[in-house]
């Protein structure tokens, strides 16, 4: 097991590169998006590679393996539907060009779900049972995550700025994974099933709080209310983070050796 803490080490830390990458738009990072994109959905982007880093670092850190299945499947519903995509783009359109990216996400689909399948096996670390409000708090990220990748596969204009309609689909299959994440904590409501989910958001927050409260003063007037409400939800689901990661009494020591084991 040691082997799979170095692998989730060393991957988180090259992700974290990644969300530097795109967070500063260094060439580095934007040569592996496959079309050309703007500075907001670069951020974003970033955002979503913070989040896996925060993740993957503190299960790799803990030893909490247990906590592998639901970034897994997370994964796993980011690769199929983002694969199934590109093989559209490439065999329907004739985008010649995406055929790396193609075989890229299938491969790394088929990886993830092994990577799944082998993972449900593992104890956790602590198997506490999630307090009642992140059940509910997960609820509603669920659902908004559902409804959200639904409108952005469709293309319709629900992000606070114009997406590169490609970009838009993909978005949506990253929310669409992210909804499956608080849906495996939501079946199986054990602590380790929650701190992983809370360090990510908190991870994704950091990066487009202040961005998108600067973009207050200058957001498209037709689009102000979606920048509202996303801007609502990264409040609340940071203010939810730093709660239980930082301050309550009973989840606060999420790094501790000691906590419960399967």
């Amino acid at each position: 097991m040691k082997l799979i803490r170095y692998v989730l080490l060393v991957g988180g830390l090259f992700t974290l590169v990644l969300a530097f990458g795109f967070i500063f738009q260094m060439p580095f990072a934007l040569s592996i998006w496959p079309w050309p994109d703007g500075r907001l959905s670069y951020l974003f982007i970033g955002s979503i590679f913070a989040a896996i880093s925060a993740a993957a670092l503190w299960i790799g850190w803990t030893g909490d393996l247990g906590a592998l299945p639901a970034g897994s499947l997370n994964l796993v519903v980011i690769e199929i539907t983002s694969a199934i995509y590109f093989t559209m783009l490439v065999l329907r359109e004739g985008r010649a060009e995406l055929l790396p990216f193609m075989i890229g996400a299938w491969i790394l689909a088929v990886v993830s779900g092994g990577f799944f399948l082998w993972s449900r096996t593992l104890g956790m670390q602590d198997s506490r049972p999630t307090p009642g409000f992140i059940r509910v708090s997960f609820g509603i990220f669920l659902a908004a995550l559902i409804f959200s990748g639904t409108a952005l596969i469709l293309r319709s204009p629900i992000f606070p700025w114009k997406l590169n309609p490609d970009s838009s689909v993909i978005f949506g299959c990253i929310f669409l994974g992210d909804a499956f994440y608080f849906l495996y904590a939501l079946l199986v409501p054990r602590l380790s099933n929650a701190i992983g989910q809370l360090l990510s958001f908190l991870a994704y927050d950091l990066v487009l709080i202040v961005p998108f409260l600067k973009l207050l003063t200058t957001v498209d007037p037709a689009l102000r209310i979606n920048l509202i409400v996303y801007v609502i939800v990264l409040l609340f689901s940071a203010g939810l983070a730093v709660y239980y990661l930082f301050i309550h009494p009973q989840t606060r020591n999420w790094l501790s050796k000691s906590a419960q084991v399967d």
